[in-house]
């Protein structure tokens, strides 16, 4: 395990060594914004640091209330509740909609959280293969008991989205719930950063609730679900990770306050992120030895074959002072191991053209 000793940023002190990273999830740049540390420290000052009980015994801080109301506004929904990470709100999600009985039909590429969402709802998971609508349907049309779609709205390994709009439109024919993970997503994608369903020009109907984290593009902690009053209500009476969990600290939610706000009055960092992209997918089409795979998202994935491989080239980079995981199975199918490269908006162009240098030379590895 690497240990880090400065900010999160594109350059860290990692294992007492400078690096130049490309693999973190602090999208806007933000997890070091001196606004989100000034918001925390005098949130520190007048609350405390600790929560000190569950949210419905007296855990819940006027932080915590302003923040769930500024996201749903923002989101223009009903309702939104905080979860103190998006792994406890996924589990509480999907166990307060489904149970025994019932059945999930998720996308096979679906992150963890979500995989054990399902087993520990109790329901029966059907898992149809990424993207594909046609066996989606044919899942859908057998399913028992309470349906419910799961996907991520962005892709953690691949960086691809879900077709939300067929999504929606086979929840709605299905009388389906539509649960979507935007932890990728919110922030990032929209003109607002709305995430999936604003990029995909849609409006969530009263089926569909958005999970999201605070630790993306936030850059604090912690997540939260969005959506109609009366799901939401339905998860405040049934969600256990919700229930029966500290809350997070009030200083946290002040923290994410003055994100939000950020996220909302500086559309240039998601301007610079969608830059970065596109330079990069142009520069690395050409690489030799490397798969770009499509997507459209701070994650850009090169596949480079088997684990060997990637393990490799991942070294190689390092020894050049450039931190870029290489994801190998179980986490991706065998032969499809990867370098996983992630852009922030605080990259500079220089970060970009010493990550590219680097793969150039590190693809030549066979």
């Amino acid at each position: 395990m690497t240990v880090a000793d400065s900010p999160q940023g594109p350059r860290m002190r990692i294992d007492d060594r400078d690096r130049l990273t490309f693999c973190s999830n602090d999208y806007l740049g933000l997890s070091a914004d001196p606004r989100l540390a000034e918001a925390m420290c005098g949130a520190a000052t007048r609350y405390g640091v600790g929560a000190g009980a569950a949210h419905l015994i007296n855990g819940h801080f006027t932080p915590h209330q302003r923040l769930e109301e500024e996201l749903a506004e923002w989101l223009g929904v009903a309702t939104a509740r905080l979860f103190s990470t998006g792994y406890m709100a996924n589990l509480g999600v999907v166990g307060s909609l489904v149970g025994r009985g019932d059945t999930v039909i998720a996308d096979r590429l679906n992150h963890a959280s979500l995989i054990d969402a399902v087993q520990l709802s109790g329901a029966r998971l059907s898992r149809y293969r990424h993207n594909d609508l046609d066996e989606l349907e044919a899942r859908l049309s057998r399913a028992k008991g309470e349906r419910l779609i799961l996907t991520d709205g962005v892709f953690s390994m691949d960086g691809d989205a879900a077709p939300l709009a067929e999504l929606v439109e086979l929840a709605e024919r299905f009388d389906a719930w539509l649960v979507v993970d935007e932890a990728h997503a919110f922030g990032v994608l929209g003109e607002a950063g709305r995430g999936s369903f604003e990029a995909a020009g849609l409006v969530p109907g009263e089926r569909v609730l958005r999970v999201g984290t605070l630790g993306k593009a936030f850059g604090t902690a912690g997540a939260f679900v969005a959506g109609a009053a009366e799901p939401l209500e339905v998860l405040l009476q049934r969600a256990r990770t919700y229930l029966f969990t500290t809350a997070q600290p009030p200083a946290v939610a002040e923290a994410s306050r003055a994100a939000l706000a950020i996220v909302r009055s500086e559309g240039w960092r998601r301007e610079r992120l969608q830059s970065l992209v596109a330079a990069f997918r142009e520069a690395a089409s050409v690489l030799d030895g490397v798969e770009l795979m499509p997507s459209a998202t701070p994650i850009q994935p090169l596949v480079v074959g088997e684990a060997s491989r990637a393990v490799a080239m991942a070294h190689r980079l390092a020894d050049r002072g450039l931190l870029v995981p290489a994801i190998r199975p179980p986490t991706v199918p065998r032969g499809s191991s990867r370098l996983r490269v992630t852009f922030s908006a605080a990259h500079e162009d220089d970060d970009l053209s010493q990550l590219l240098s680097g793969l150039r030379e590190c693809t030549t590895i066979r």
